[in-house]
């Protein structure tokens, strides 16, 4: 994570904004007498926040553990060949 002085953070409050937006990177604003912060744009934000849900959620966890451990013996779900066709045709 990048950081910056909130002095410098303050001379270039647009650009670090959008940078911050368009990479998709924090970044960390320190100040010398007082404690730091981090810049993150909603949509990130809110990305973690749902990450944050599932890890702490043990119903949503146990699920994805049986999904991997049913992905890794095939025996997964596998769409027909009709469903395949009916995804390729949306990615064109």
């Amino acid at each position: 994570m990048n950081s910056i002085s909130v002095n410098q953070f303050r001379e270039k409050l647009k650009h670090f904004v959008e940078t911050v937006i368009q990479e998709h990177q924090p970044l960390k604003v320190t100040r010398r007498s007082g404690a730091d912060f981090v810049v993150v744009s909603a949509e990130d934000w809110e990305r973690e926040q749902e990450t944050l849900y599932v890890l702490q959620n043990q119903s949503l966890m146990q699920q994805i553990a049986e999904s991997q451990i049913t992905h890794q013996k095939g025996k997964g779900y596998k769409p027909s060949a009709e469903e395949s066709d009916l995804d390729n045709n949306f990615d064109s």
